[in-house]
């Protein structure tokens, strides 16, 4: 008699948990990095042959710098990049100062573009220790004349500031939400492009010794 009770109130246990788990719907992971690089996969990069477009970005100083001035006459790598809040793009910049000498041998200028205003651009040479031009573009004039823009959705504003304490708006000053896809072009003395990188998943950069490698073959012989 005890067995057979024992398995009149188990078995309406089990059923009450089968019916449980079929209606359990697990929770959706935040979004991530794999939304981002949706979003940017959709711009269009200028193409190589293309003139550098006519922009004015800010110094550090946030005095106005005229990118097409900046790069006529000199062979330039010009660097686009999401913010010093980016681990990825903290360690490129890294990179790129390690290289730095090698393209300075090679009669090369860098520089280097990001959403963040003037005030975070110093902490980022600051704290990365970098002697090349960082420059501000906070209203995304350039990166939406080199077709690299892309706006960032609400939740994902929301989810990085919450989870990850970043604040697109305080880093750039502005409340638009957009971001560059990270790229990197080497312009010739004429302001023509001629070689470009740009990769929607941010978490990929052009390698160095590829970057050099471009650089030399850029050069006209």
């Amino acid at each position: 008699m005890g067995n057979l009770l024992e398995i009149r109130i188990v078995l309406p246990l089990i059923a009450l948990a089968c019916l449980a788990s079929c209606c359990y719907k697990a929770p959706q992971a935040p979004r991530s990095s794999v939304a981002v690089d949706e979003l940017a996969a959709k711009t269009h990069s200028v193409a190589v042959g293309q003139t550098v477009p006519p922009v004015t970005l800010r110094t550090i100083q946030g005095q106005p710098f005229d990118l097409r001035k900046a790069v006529a006459g000199q062979p330039t790598v010009v660097i686009f990049y999401r913010g010093g809040w980016c681990p990825y793009c903290n360690r490129h910049l890294v990179q790129l100062q390690e290289l730095e000498p090698k393209l300075k041998e090679l009669g090369y200028q860098i520089l280097a573009i990001s959403p963040d205003r003037p005030e975070e651009l110093a902490k980022s040479i600051k704290k990365q220790k970098l002697k090349y031009t960082l420059l501000s573009d906070s209203d995304m004039t350039a990166a939406k004349a080199f077709g690299l823009a892309f706006r960032v959705d609400d939740a994902l504003v929301n989810l990085y500031k919450t989870k990850y304490n970043i604040d697109l708006e305080a880093a750039s000053g502005r409340t638009h939400h957009e971001l560059p896809v990270p790229a990197v072009y080497i312009v010739g003395r004429s302001g023509k492009i001629r070689y470009e990188y740009v990769n929607p998943n941010y978490k990929i950069r052009i390698k160095p010794e590829k970057l050099l490698q471009a650089a030399r073959s850029a050069l006209p012989r």
